[in-house]
This record gives C-alpha cells, structure tokens and sequence, in this order.
C-alpha cells in the first residue's frame, strides 16, 4: 500500500509540476569510523516532496530502502544505522555515523521537489591511507629516485619536483588495495638535495605530502664481512674440538699398559709315584701303632 502512494504521488507531481531532472554517478569514499553524508538534494522540506534511498552494500545480496516525504510518512527497511535526517535548515541528508567496510557499497537516491527531480547513483568506498616511501638507488650504473604508496584506497597521486624520465607502476592487490610506484631517473650529475616527490590521498591531512629522497638503507659490505668472520670463527671452533678431542683420545691409549692375555688357574698335579710311596708310609705307621 506504501509503494502505491509513492507511486501515485511521483505520477501526480511529474505530470504536473516536473520541469527538470538531474542525473548523476557520483562516487564517494569515506575513512574508516569517520562520519558519512550523502546527499541527494540541495532543496529544503520547504519545496521537496519526498526522497528515496536504495541502498545496496556489497556484504548483502538484498538491497534496502529508507524514504520519507513531506507529509511525515516514512519507510525503513535498512539495519537501522543508516538514517536519512536533516539540518537546521531542513535540508535531508542520508547520515551513517560510523563509516566501516560494511557500508561499502551502491547507494542510490531519487527526489522530487517543487520544479523537478534528482536521481543520483553514488558508488561509495572507504579509504585506506597508503604507507608511503621514498629512496634513493643504483640501477644499471644510474641513479633512480623511487617514490612510493602503498596498500591505500584510493590510488595515490605521485608527482616530482623536477621533469625528467618518470615512469609509473599501479597495483590492485586481493583486497581491492591500490600500491603506486614511480621512478625518477637522475640525469648524471644532478644534485638529489632539492629532489622531492609528493604524494596526494584523500587520507592525508592537508591531502598531500612531501618526501625528501635518502639512499635506501641497506645492510651494506659489513654484513658480508661479518657473516664471512662467523664462519671462519665457527670452523675454527670445530676444528680445535675435534683436535683436542682427538689428542685425549692419543694420550689415553699411550698411558695405559698392554694387557696381557688372561692366564688361567691351573691345579698343580702331584706324580703318581710320589703319592704312592706317601700312602705307603703312612699305612705302615698306621700298622705299627696296632702291633
């Protein structure tokens, strides 16, 4: 019943009174907890009639609707944090307090006033601020001032401060994230202390900035000369164990004696021919003391 006066009333009022219509895709993009506005018309409630909002976010495959018209009547089928409200001077906008990646989305609106109508479609995105750098370094026996943004939405604007040959390089990652390179090729000779690079981003305060260019920090030849040091040392270290190792082991079989071959204990056996005249002796004793 709701959708059968809005439509009856946009019929009415454009047969009517309509004499023009603006149309328009606009795009917007918001940082992240930052308040959102949208708006579809510069008209106060004064000469609107009624807006309409048809929002769809990418985090839901159905879309939502908020309108309102003059009369007080409205319509609200959204998650409630999406609000159409109005200024002190009765002005409608669409408010979202907290902007987050679950408002990423399309948001379109159409109103009517006294005079014409608005029918925009807004593609709104969040921004993301770039980590930005800047060095110096040797290319091919030549000097090259690299500048770059990475990881922003939206992309990032680089310019120099001098002309010369400059090349730019744009990345779209999985996440939808934008990574800009340029490159400066330094004419031989030239002085690098008043070279600059800027960078513009909605992100940034001011929306833009100035980087100075320094020889990119590397680890240098101390890294290869201190990792050549520590082999040698730990070398070193192995071998002087396994020497002293193999010393004790020399030492230890020179000191102790050679072992002669285990001798068995063997019964000394008495000769038959002693042992019988022994036996002898002592039975004629023995046949002496009975006599």
């Amino acid at each position: 019943m709701k959708d059968i006066k809005w439509i009856y009333a946009m019929l009415v009022f454009l047969l009517s009174e309509a004499q023009s219509t603006k149309s328009e895709n606009k795009h917007a993009a918001f940082n992240l907890g930052s308040e959102a506005i949208l708006t579809c018309s510069n008209k106060t409630w004064k000469d609107m009639l009624f807006v309409t909002w048809d929002i769809h976010v990418e985090r839901n495959i159905k879309s939502c609707r908020i309108a309102f018209n003059g009369n007080g009547q409205n319509e609200d089928s959204c998650d409630g944090k999406t609000s159409l409200q109005n200024t002190s001077s009765s002005q409608s906008y669409l408010h979202i307090p907290k902007f987050s990646k679950d408002d990423v989305g399309v948001y379109k609106c159409y109103s009517v006033y006294k005079g014409g109508t608005n029918n925009y479609e807004f593609n709104v995105t969040i921004t993301v601020p770039p980590r930005l750098s800047s060095w110096l370094e040797t290319k091919d026996n030549k000097m090259v001032a690299v500048c770059k943004a990475e990881g922003g939405n939206s992309a990032a604007n680089i310019s120099w401060s001098h002309s010369g040959n400059v090349s730019f390089l744009e990345v779209i990652d999985s996440q939808g994230l934008f990574t800009v390179e340029s490159r400066f090729e330094l004419p031989e000779g030239m002085d690098t202390e008043n070279l600059t690079c800027s960078i513009r981003h909605p992100s940034i305060l001011g929306g833009q900035k100035t980087l100075a260019l320094k020889p990119k920090k590397g680890y240098g030849p101390w890294l290869y000369i201190l990792t050549v040091v520590v082999i040698i040392v730990f070398l070193a270290g192995v071998l002087f164990f396994a020497q002293k190792t193999l010393l004790r082991r020399c030492k230890l079989s020179e000191s102790s004696p050679s072992k002669s071959p285990p001798t068995e204990d063997v019964e000394e056996v008495e000769p038959y021919a002693s042992y019988v005249q022994r036996v002898n002796s002592i039975y004629n004793s023995s046949a002496d003391l009975f006599t």
